[in-house]
């Protein structure tokens, strides 16, 4: 029992290595470095607060 448990998480790790692989592809190929590196959130923020001395 205890080897086909150590397959399957084995088997789940590729599965989850190789669907992170192709992520890694699909967002790089869709989108430039400069909108991938962007701080829009950061932005957004620092235009929302207040700072009062």
């Amino acid at each position: 029992m205890w080897v086909a448990l150590s397959y399957a998480c084995w088997g789940i790790s590729i599965v989850l290595a190789l669907w992170m692989l192709y992520d890694w592809f699909k967002v790089d190929t869709n989108y430039s470095e400069d909108v991938l590196t962007s701080s829009r959130e950061g932005e957004l923020e620092a235009a929302s607060e207040k700072h009062r001395i």
